[in-house]
């Protein structure tokens, strides 16, 4: 799965940490997040959707991998 986190906290203006803590998670979260290596429970990710009004369509990418 892809996601177009960090380039909507750089838009606004948030650096890691500030999101983090407004998410109540770790500054590691958002990193490996925004790395791909952790893809978020359905709870974060609705988190992450309201703080950016948008839906989580619009934030999270669903790729299937190839068999």
């Amino acid at each position: 799965m892809r996601n177009k986190l960090e380039e909507l906290r750089k838009e606004r203006g948030i650096n890691q940490e500030e999101l983090a803590d407004d998410l109540e998670v770790s500054r590691q979260t958002i990193g490996s997040l925004e790395n791909g290596r952790y893809n978020p429970s359905l709870i974060l990710a609705f988190k992450i959707a309201c703080y950016f009004r948008m839906s989580i369509e619009e934030i999270f990418i669903y790729e299937e991998e190839e068999k």
